[in-house]
């Protein structure tokens, strides 16, 4: 019987290239709209807390930002636009997002976008042993340890949630 091959994302490719361990997981969708984090982490048996949502904002001064945070939680953006130095962040309309980091909502990753912006995940991705963020394409994610993704895209941490 032919094994079925698994669906590899570049996502995966650049953290096989820079020898980062990684799980693959997929979860179900109905190809229409991307599910909300707090679902994919269902879906995925996974706590809420370490899965991670990659959203990207526009800085006052027009550079772009990118923050990975829990996907229960909500960016403040005063508290972002603080740990990026900024005077203010806001966040980039959907339609901007494909031509700026070559993801589409629902499956923008920090790893591999078209250009690296300056990153920072949410101080609480260190307190996880993994996390998982998305692969690149809906139905995808990877579970990884934080410090490799911080290492890889030269991220920060920083409280940058509504919730802290």
């Amino acid at each position: 019987m032919a094994k079925q091959k698994e669906e590899k994302t570049n996502v995966m490719r650049i953290l096989e290239q820079k020898g980062i361990s990684y799980t693959p997981h997929a979860y179900p969708h109905d190809g229409a709209e991307a599910p909300d984090g707090v679902t994919v982490a269902r879906a995925l048996g996974q706590d809420p807390a370490a899965v991670f949502k990659t959203l990207v904002t526009r800085g006052a001064s027009g550079g772009h930002y990118v923050f990975d945070i829990p996907v229960s939680a909500a960016l403040d953006l005063k508290k972002a636009a603080r740990a990026v130095g900024e005077k203010s962040v806001a966040m980039l309309p959907s339609r901007e997002l494909l031509p700026l980091t070559g993801y589409i909502h629902g499956g923008c990753s920090p790893v591999g976008m078209k250009k690296r912006f300056p990153t920072v995940f949410h101080h609480s991705c260190s307190q996880q042993d993994t996390i998982c963020v998305s692969a690149g394409k809906v139905g995808f994610q990877v579970e990884v340890r934080p410090a490799d993704l911080i290492a890889l895209v030269g991220a920060a941490t920083a409280d940058v949630t509504a919730e802290d």
